[in-house]
Order: structure tokens, then sequence, then C-alpha cells
């Protein structure tokens, strides 16, 4: 299979969001797609490699080079589209999702390059078709799956026709009263790090727990009259017994505020692997896309932003700074279009 005719006067934009793993009970399964993005140009060139990185992260990967997450997920969705390897790849990222924060960054980045991969070669940029590589290249399917398809998803591995293990998912729709806020962490956690606490084993009693913590989270998240029913069903739900309290030698903080919320009645998990924290207020506050918080400025009258500040208050008992912000969920998931730039 050759590249399309043309091929190199054309670009690509992909949009990718960032994403919550885990939200407490789902370990591994359920995942969150957040209203905050990076985007990656790409367009095939004559030879050569060039790769322009700005924002979150820059300093850090603009050198990759080849070993650039995006560089590499592509070149491997080209080799199993069985499309030759384009003689030059040219690059444009705006990194908007921190990295190491436990906000998908590299789910996005492999997401990114997948699928510019193939809208470059013609090829299907169905989420479904995207997703078991996807996986396989992260490792879980937790991250990926929310970030292909946007909204609240639950993801599974089984075999496949081969008999191969493949990533699946299902996506629902979160009730829109559903608003995720963000602790940002002010330093990053090795993923590998955070996994590497995990016991091999769990209570029973545990595990059995977290069955029905998850299954309430989904019916808390999807269904109004779970959500928004007087008795605190959401928070129950987002407890957590199978990972949270292990990783928390990592990341005390995230612990600490962790406990904090949940004890003022806010629903609280630790965003994937941490250190970042996310909080579900529902009802709109008014603020999504808010730049967020760094401070405590006083009540407004704003209940939104009141109830922000109040969070912000919690925050600043752990004694250090977080970024808090009011994320949208991101419903549509990952995105191609032609760049701008195609013409040029």
């Amino acid at each position: 299979m050759g590249l399309p005719v043309g091929l190199p006067r054309q670009a690509v934009l992909v949009r990718v969001p960032a994403t919550s793993a885990n939200l407490g009970p789902g370990f591994d399964s359920l995942g969150l797609a957040l209203g905050l993005y990076d985007e990656v140009e790409a367009r095939v060139t004559q030879s050569g490699l060039d790769v322009e990185v700005s924002g979150e992260g820059a300093a850090e990967i603009a050198d990759a080079g080849e070993k650039h997450l995006i560089v590499r997920a592509m070149r491997v969705a080209f080799d199993e589209l069985n499309v030759p390897q384009p003689a030059g790849l040219a690059l444009r990222c705006v990194n908007r999702i921190p990295h190491g924060r436990g906000l998908g960054s590299s789910a996005a980045a492999i997401v990114a390059g997948l699928l510019a991969a193939r809208a470059l070669a013609g090829a299907s940029e169905r989420p479904e078709d995207v997703l078991p590589l996807a996986s396989m290249l992260e490792g879980h399917p937790d991250n990926v799956a929310p970030c292909l398809f946007g909204g609240l998803t639950i993801a599974w591995v089984a075999a496949d026709a081969a008999g191969l293990p493949a990533a699946r998912a299902v996506r629902l729709d979160p009730r829109p009263e559903v608003y995720p806020v963000a602790f940002i962490a002010p330093e990053s956690v090795s993923t590998k790090v955070a996994r590497g606490l995990l016991p091999a084993t769990v209570p029973h009693a545990d595990a059995a727990r977290n069955a029905g913590r998850a299954a309430l989270l989904v019916a808390a998240l999807t269904s109004r009259d779970v959500l928004l029913e007087g008795t605190g069903a959401l928070l129950d739900a987002t407890e957590d017994k199978l990972h949270q309290d292990y990783r928390a030698p990592a990341m005390p903080h995230s612990h600490e505020l962790v406990t904090r919320l949940r004890f003022a009645g806010v629903p609280a998990v630790v965003s994937g692997a941490g250190p970042s924290v996310l909080a579900f207020l529902t009802g709109d506050p008014g603020l999504t896309g808010d730049p967020g918080l760094t401070g405590n400025p006083g009540l407004t009258g704003n209940p939104g932003r009141d109830e922000l500040i109040l969070l912000d208050s919690i925050a600043r008992e752990t004694g250090i700074e977080w970024h808090i912000s009011p994320l949208a969920v991101e419903r549509r998931g990952a995105s191609v279009a032609p760049s701008a730039s195609s013409t040029r």
C-alpha cells in the first residue's frame, strides 16, 4: 500500500484531550476525557525529521528525535498499516497537558501519533480501530480509551478473533451536572514508580468493595437520579481500596488532599497514577475553562467561584501549591482535521 498521491503537500491537525483514569475504584478500567488539549500538526516531507515542541514539557522532549513518543507511535502505525515509512516528517506540537501528573499526557501523545499517521495514510480514524494498538503501546487501555472516544469509558482487554489480547471499550455520557475539578500537582511522579508500589494481591473484601463502588460510580456519573439523590452516592462511589492507599508513600500530599476533601464531603480521587487529584462538583459552577486558582482571594458571592475558593482553602492546608482548574468533560474525544497550513 503506497502513500496517497500528493501526500507530501498535505498536513493534518490532531487534537487530543487530557484524561483521568481509575476515578477511584475503577482501576485500569474507568476513564474520563477532560477539556484540556494537546495539538499536533503532522506533515510528510522530502527528508529528515523536524519536531517543534512548545508548552508543557518542551524543554525535556524538544530534542527527543526518533525517541519522541508521537514519532514512535507514528512509526508503529505506518508499519501496522503496511505503509512505507515516509522519507521525512515534520511535527509541530503544542502541549497543554502537564507531563507526569496523572492526566494522560502519554496516552494523548500515543493517540495523536496513531491518528496523525492513519490520517496521512488515508486509513480509518475510528476510535475502535485505533484503540487496540494505542492500548498496546500505552500498556493499559484506561487513558487511551477516553482520549479516543470522549466522555466516560469502561475499557477492558479480551481475546480477538486470532486469540490475541486486544483492548475494547464502551463509551457512556456523564450527566451534564458533573463538573470535574483538577488539582494539578507542582511536581511529577513516575507512573512506573506508582505502579511499583502496588501489591501482587489484595484482600478479597477490598476487591469486593471496589467492585461495588465501581458499579455505583458508573451509575452515579450517568444517572441524574443517582447523582443528585441525597445520600452522597458519588462520594461513596469514588472510594477506593485497591491502589490509592498503597501509592500514598510516593505522593503524600496527594493522599492528604484526597483525605481532606473527602472528609469535607467532596468526592475526590487521585487522578490516574497521580500525583494530581480530581474532584467532582455537581451543578454548573459557571467556570469551565477558568484558568484556575493559585491563591485564596476570599468569597465573591459567585456560587461557582466561591465553591472553588473553598476547595482551594482545603488544598492550601496540605502545605504545597496546587493549580486548581475546573475542566469540562470532553464528550467527543480526539479529532483530526486538515491543517490550515496544508496549502502552503
